[in-house]
């Protein structure tokens, strides 16, 4: 019989593999113990690179102070940007404030708003968002790229199919979010019928802060805070 034959450095690349389990399980241990006491807590996702003159910056800023006044805690991606503007709303309101950053090539650094008790630092994506969806009791959506969007529909996904329990998805900026939600109903919906039409009761699309309150007290009065899986 012929040896089977693999490329070189094949039995490396094997034990490579095998032994990044120990660091992916390391990621999940340390997260799970720190978050596991930061208290009820909401995640705000949007651009690493939208600046403090920004009005979306601005008004980050403002819904994270909001939503610390209401007796929340505020997560982000530990980064700058939108990340950033929700740090600091958080800081300047006495609240708490969670950074989960990702070690990436470009973009992401810490800002300096963070906790210092509560800044985590991970290497894979996926360990970083089960715990954004694990200890946040909301999302709330600025405009962003890739990343926003990669957030923002994993956690539709695991809602829709009872992964997860529900949670409120705030989406703010109509001007930026109108078009794909327009394209949401218009084409997974009614011409391909590839969603429910009760799959659209998970998003809110707002534009200001008092809104973005309004729904999350209105969403705890009817269901207790907890963990989410």
């Amino acid at each position: 019989m012929k040896k089977e034959s693999h490329p070189k450095g094949w039995n490396e690349i094997k034990t490579n593999d095998s032994w990044a389990i120990f660091k992916i399980m390391g990621e999940f241990v340390n997260g799970y113990e720190k978050l596991s006491r930061i208290g009820p807590c909401i995640s705000i996702f949007g651009s690493a690179r939208t600046k403090p003159d920004n009005k979306y910056y601005q008004l980050a800023q403002s819904v994270s102070q909001k939503i610390v006044e209401a007796g929340y805690g505020i997560i982000t991606g530990g980064g700058p940007g939108i990340m950033e503007a929700g740090n600091k709303g958080a800081h300047l309101a006495g609240g708490t404030s969670v950074g989960l950053n990702i070690d990436l090539p470009f973009e992401q650094h810490d800002n300096p708003y963070i906790d210092s008790d509560k800044s985590l630092d991970f290497d894979y994506f996926f360990v970083r968002k089960v715990m954004f969806v694990k200890y946040s009791q909301g999302f709330v959506v600025m405009p962003g790229g890739f990343g926003t969007l990669d957030e923002l529909f994993e956690a539709i996904t695991l809602i829709q199919t009872n992964k997860i329990e529900k949670f409120p998805i705030i989406l703010v900026g109509t001007e930026f979010w109108s078009g794909i939600i327009e394209w949401i109903k218009s084409t997974l919906l009614e011409k391909f019928n590839n969603i429910s039409a009760t799959d659209l009761d998970l998003i809110h699309l707002v534009d200001t802060e008092d809104e973005v309150i309004d729904i999350l007290n209105s969403f705890y009065d009817e269901y207790q805070l907890s963990p989410n899986f």
